[in-house]
């Protein structure tokens, strides 16, 4: 006979009543099987087989002082379990009902922060930009408002809006590289959990770079029928419903089939004509066929679609160096600022579309800023065990359709708007073979990956009211190819004592060209009429292609010890590359394409995982320090008479140190607290370069373009200082079988400079911010459904995420505004 009787309270301890039943069962000869239950009233979600694989594979390649298998902690039940016995009866306890998850985790050194789909659901989770609310040191942002994504990790990270270059963080869905951050839209649905690294990478899987990478793991097929359907309908008549359905097919063969749908939620509003901006517009289906032909093989096929026709939250310009293009900042009801700068109240933005423009990049001239994008892709995976060790394959193929329209300057002004279309695919290639015992005190990695990514890309300006230095429309287009061919091995070793020695390499060869560029310039007066150009062709410029080749190797070497059972340690040294790339944004002179050298960083980590009161008190943290050599980072590059303009240069020395932690805490048997807390100072240490907010206003007051350059030697690089994030939650069963979850979960970011020596300059730097946020659920322990209501930005702040510079402009990206919604889930 086997109880599944559940302590309604107190996870990893058994109720008295359950102590009892053991004593009698025991005594009379009958087995017990306590399990951990998915509807657990007191964890929230359960401890999923996919996280417990994730921390044991983590442990495996960085090295565990002691066998993970075997339980981090073990309760008061587990020991009576343990050495209750008579004659020939044996009580068995087969789980154990946690307040934490990824115990396997807390033994791998490192300080990786994984995410439960539970957490992802209670934070509200939509795209990846909401990743940032819910770990340290994290930064994620729209270039322009747009598809394309910049990832921050400990400060290192890139804006880059065309994408040409490798990115400083590596994204991957299901362990397949995403080269292109925009590849990502869409991804964030039917999701197991997500698993952030800080620091180099490269020596266990994928591509070498020097931030970190970002895996999201998607639910895999069932053997039995699953299905559900959740509806989520919040303010500004936003909307989003996802479903899925999985099962058998045949014997060993199941699928799964996911969707997500998202509408509405638009908030913002031209106050020249009252327009309506923001509105989602998205449909994204993944399916999913799980093959085991027998107990050793498993063979997977993914694919997915993503359609995309999203207006954007556009921005608001803070610095306007244009003396010809003046705005009523007391008409709008702005907010006045220095001379030629000014900030639209909060949920006003200009946009404008020129007829001609609209014609030549071929959209309708009422068309918003926003996306028309498409997205698709396949991966195969393949794994087998060999007896000594495992097999695993991964080959995917991932393309995208991008049409983008974005009024880059921020105004009502036809001085910088911007449309992109952009085709791009990428395949790549990976073999790995491991070592399968996670006990063996030895444990081995060897792999390689291969990437092969291209694209076509058009870039369309609208220039017509940018008199009188330029007064025209322009379009820049290209051909980029890059290949990455890597090859990696990782080992570890565990020592008596408890101490594990660990050392991982990576060689990779990395080839890109940006062929074919050229820049067109169409003169006015625009008489648009048919199909065709709105114009004669001005001038044609054609540049000479640009190369860029590197060949380096990265690496890391660490020591860990396990204290305790409980208590582990680790320090470690790690070497990160990532190749260099090129400008092609709006080109107009060959200077502009002179590519970047790659940057490596030296990384230097300490940190200790310990669980001091195990399912009560749990702290992970860590220290830092990042010597930069090479540092790539977006600058200004200024043209006489034309203005200027973007371009990636290498910062020859700078540092970047921090500490940071993750705190959980379940006091009290209804009380689970969560808190990540991050600290990070980032500072050049020799760097020369062109002083944007110094140019902008001397045009101001000269109208003339001027190269003006500053050394900002010693000077703060500008990433956010302080970040920190966290939930509150009580849970408790108001009736039996019944779970209410009353939570609140809150963040602060701090100041960021935008460009070099962006503090002190208004506009030129983000404010920092702190938004609060509350949830309720109510549900039933078997989770069949669930309602839930809940609120973000309770105070109604105005912040702003993101920003950047186009021609005239230094804008901002403003953040949501106050949402209050209701999710209604049910699952079969």
């Amino acid at each position: 006979m086997k109880s599944s009787y559940k302590s309604k309270y107190d996870p990893g301890r058994l109720s008295p009543l359950s102590f009892c039943l053991i004593l009698i069962t025991g005594t009379s000869g009958v087995a017990i099987s306590t399990h951990a239950h998915a509807a657990s009233s007191v964890s929230g979600s359960n401890a999923k087989v996919a996280h417990a694989r994730t921390g044991a594979n983590t442990a495996r390649h960085s090295g565990n002082a002691a066998p993970v298998s075997r339980p981090a902690t073990r309760t008061a039940g587990q020991n009576a379990a343990k050495h209750l016995k008579a004659g020939s009866e044996t009580v068995s306890v087969s789980g154990v009902r946690n307040a934490f998850h990824f115990s396997a985790a807390q033994r791998s050194p490192d300080s990786d922060t994984h995410i439960t789909a539970d957490r992802l659901r209670q934070q509200g989770v939509v795209s990846v930009l909401d990743l940032q609310n819910l770990a340290p040191n994290v930064t994620i942002q729209r270039e322009n408002g747009g598809a394309t994504v910049n990832f921050y990790i400990r400060g290192i990270g890139m804006a880059d809006l065309t994408q040409n270059n490798t990115q400083s963080v590596m994204t991957y869905v299901d362990d397949v590289v995403y080269p292109m951050a925009s590849m990502m839209s869409g991804q964030m649905f039917d999701v197991a959990g997500v698993d952030i690294k800080a620091g180099p990478v490269g020596t266990e899987h994928g591509q070498a770079d020097t931030g970190g990478e970002i895996n999201i793991r998607t639910n895999d097929p069932t053997s039995t029928w699953h299905a559900g359907i959740t509806e989520d309908i919040a303010s500004y008549a936003r909307s989003k419903t996802d479903f899925y359905i999985s099962g058998p097919i045949a014997h060993n063969l199941s699928f799964r089939i996911a969707g997500q749908t998202l509408q509405g939620g638009g908030w913002q509003y031209n106050p020249t004509n009252g327009a309506h901006l923001g509105d989602a517009n998205e449909g994204a289906l993944r399916a999913k066929l799980k093959w085991t032909p027998d107990e050793k093989t498993e063979v997977k096929l993914t694919g997915h679609w993503v359609q995309d026709n999203s207006e954007l939250v556009n921005g608001t310009s803070a610095v306007n160096s244009l003396a010809t293009r003046p705005v009523n900042v007391v008409s709008l009801g702005g907010t006045a600022s220095p001379a030629g700068s000014y900030v639209l109240p909060y949920g006003q933005t200009e946009w404008s579309m020129n007829p001609a423009f609209a014609k030549i990049v071929g959209r309708s001239a009422s068309m918003k800023p926003s996306e028309h994008n498409t997205l698709w892709g396949a991966n195969l995976y393949f794994g087998r065990d060999l007896g000594f060790a495992k097999l695993e394959t991964q080959s995917a193929y991932i393309a995208e359709r991008r049409g983008e329209y974005t009024d880059a300057d921020a105004s009502a002004w036809n001085t910088g708007d911007a449309y992109r279309n952009v085709n791009a695919n990428s395949f790549s290639q990976e073999v790995k073979l491991h070592s399968l015992n996670i006990n063996d005190r030895f444990q081995w990695t060897v792999g390689m990956h291969y990437n092969r990514y291209q694209s076509y890309q058009q870039m369309w300006f609208d220039f017509s009211q940018y008199t009188p230095t330029r007064g025209y429309l322009s379009e820049t287009a290209f051909h980029d190819n890059q290949q990455t061919f890597a090859q990696y091995a990782h080992l570890s070793y565990r020592l008596p004592h408890n101490i594990t020695i660990f050392g991982g390499i990576n060689h990779e060869a990395d080839d890109r060209q940006l062929n074919n560029l050229t820049t067109t310039h169409y003169a006015g007066p625009y008489t648009c009429a048919g199909k065709g150009l709105c114009q004669a062709v001005t001038d044609v410029e054609a540049f000479t292609p640009s190369g860029s080749a590197s060949n380096q190797f990265s690496g890391v070497l660490g020591i860990q010890y396990q204290i305790t059972p409980h208590l582990q340690t680790y320090f470690k040294v790690s070497k990160g590359f990532k190749p260099g790339g090129f400008t092609a944004n709006n080109t107009v002179v060959q200077a502009q394409l002179e590519p970047m050298k790659p940057e490596t960083v030296l990384a230097y980590e300490a940190g200790f995982k310990a669980d001091p009161i195990p399912n009560v008190m749990r702290l992970n943290a860590a220290a830092f320090y990042y010597d930069y050599h090479d540092q790539q980072i977006l600058t200004s590059f200024v043209v006489p008479s034309y203005g200027p303009l973007g371009r990636f240069t290498n910062v020859p020395k700078s540092e970047i140190w921090g500490i940071e932690f993750t705190l959980e805490l379940h006091p009290f048997k209804h009380i689970f607290i969560t808190e990540n807390f991050g600290y990070e100072r980032g500072v050049y240490q020799d760097f020369q370069s062109v002083n944007s907010a110094a140019v902008n206003k001397y045009y101001a007051a000269t109208g003339i373009w001027q190269p003006i350059y500053t050394s900002y030697s010693n000077t703060d690089s500008g990433i956010p200082k302080m970040t920190t994030n966290g939930t509150a939650d009580y849970r408790f069963n108001p009736v039996r079988s019944h779970e209410l979850e009353i939570g609140v979960d809150w963040q602060y970011r701090d100041t960021q400079a935008l460009i070099p020596g962006g503090f002190g300059n208004y506009g030129y730097h983000l404010p920092a911010y702190f938004l609060l946020g509350a949830h309720m659920t109510f549900r039933p322990v078997n989770r069949r459904w669930s309602v839930t209501v809940y609120g973000t930005n309770l105070a109604n702040r105005q912040y702003y995420v993101s920003g950047g510079a186009a021609t005239v402009s230094e804008f901002w990206i403003p953040g949501t505004p106050r949402f209050i919604g209701g999710r209604f889930g049910v699952d079969f």
